[in-house]
């Protein structure tokens, strides 16, 4: 159980996420009217393991900041995020250790980078709060979830999402130049096929890209057979795990898959760029709205809360859908391993 109500913790959430995302904007809008010659695409470091871009700093400095100062107001807990070494893990506040923390909190401060840096499409902040119980805290123990559009300078508007366990998912859009909030439904389509509907996996970098696509034929060739001139299920290639997951919770998307560290391991590839858990820890957001997410065996997420577990993950959009597709999933997933132990 966490100390406080799931419910705190969203609201404090929501504030920095807000925090962050301006600090975003602001250096994307003066990048675009060139008032400097900063670079937001260089890279500023290389720690933890991460290619720590400019953009990726100036938000970290919000986010430490932040959890300074909370610390200070609420007591110890663990920031587990990109760029730090130890798996990710930080204290707050320094003087405290990993078994005085009240709970975890898991965030991809820009979960799409690559998209917002070239001000390209938007970007996402994630995170999770979850009770502290240690190395061992899993995906499945997150109890509140924010996820925050970091959008580009051509945005009037912005999405919020956020949940809390049995409290239901909830979307507000916020006005970005006058403040004005709207409270918006999530709709996760309830068609039971992929018909004239958009459904992909992910394959993102050139690594393992051929066998994925050809994963992905099919599998689509095994649910939603296309006969006629036209296509009948589009792609789209959204490089960003919160951005592929809304997608789904707004009814833009009906199934998607990142089975990436699936294929690299069927290959002999190093697992680059995969999903780790902070790119995926708003599933809960998902779940209480009633899109379903499982692991690569169907099952619900566990990976442990550090940057470097590898996640494979698919998604549905509702039951039908996952009834549809999850059998000639799987036994395809099946093939693929199987090559592999041959």
């Amino acid at each position: 159980m966490l100390p406080k109500p799931a419910g705190y913790y969203v609201e404090k959430l929501r504030a920095v996420h807000e925090q962050m995302q301006e600090n975003m904007l602001q250096h994307l809008r003066a990048q675009e009217e060139d008032l400097g010659s900063e670079d937001l695409a260089g890279v500023a470091d290389v720690r933890g393991g991460d290619t720590i871009y400019t953009i990726d700093a100036h938000v970290d400095e919000v986010l430490h900041a932040f959890c300074e100062t909370w610390a200070r107001e609420d007591g110890p807990f663990v920031l587990i995020s990109e760029g730090i070494e130890d798996a990710g893990w930080r204290v707050f506040p320094e003087s405290a250790t990993e078994t005085d923390a009240q709970f975890l909190m898991i965030v991809d401060p820009i979960d799409g980078t690559r998209n917002i840096m070239y001000n390209k499409r938007a970007a996402w902040i994630l995170s999770g709060i979850a009770p502290n119980k240690g190395r061992e805290t899993t995906l499945a123990d997150i109890e509140a979830a924010v996820m925050t559009e970091a959008p580009t300078t051509r945005a009037l508007y912005a999405d919020q999402l956020w949940a809390t366990v049995g409290g239901g998912a909830h979307r507000e859009s916020r006005n970005l130049f006058t403040g004005a909030r709207k409270t918006l439904p999530l709709r996760p389509s309830q068609a039971d096929n992929l018909a004239h509907g958009f459904a992909s996996i992910a394959k993102f970098f050139p690594p393992a890209k051929a066998a994925t696509a050809a994963f992905e034929e099919k599998l689509l060739a095994l649910v939603a057979p296309d006969d006629g001139e036209n296509p009948l299920v589009f792609d789209d290639q959204y490089i960003a795990t919160g951005g592929q997951i809304y997608e789904i919770l707004v009814g833009h998307d009906r199934f998607l898959a990142d089975l990436r560290p699936v294929f690299f391991e069927a290959l002999g590839l190093p697992k680059k760029l995969v999903c780790h858990p902070y790119d995926i820890c708003t599933e809960l957001i998902a779940r209480e709205a009633g899109v379903l997410i499982t692991d690569e065996n169907g099952q619900r997420l566990s990976a442990p809360l550090d940057i470097r577990a590898n996640v494979a993950w698919a998604g549905y959009a509702n039951a039908a859908l996952r009834d549809r597709i999850e059998p000639h999933l799987q036994a395809l997933l099946k093939e693929v391993t199987n090559g592999h132990r041959s």
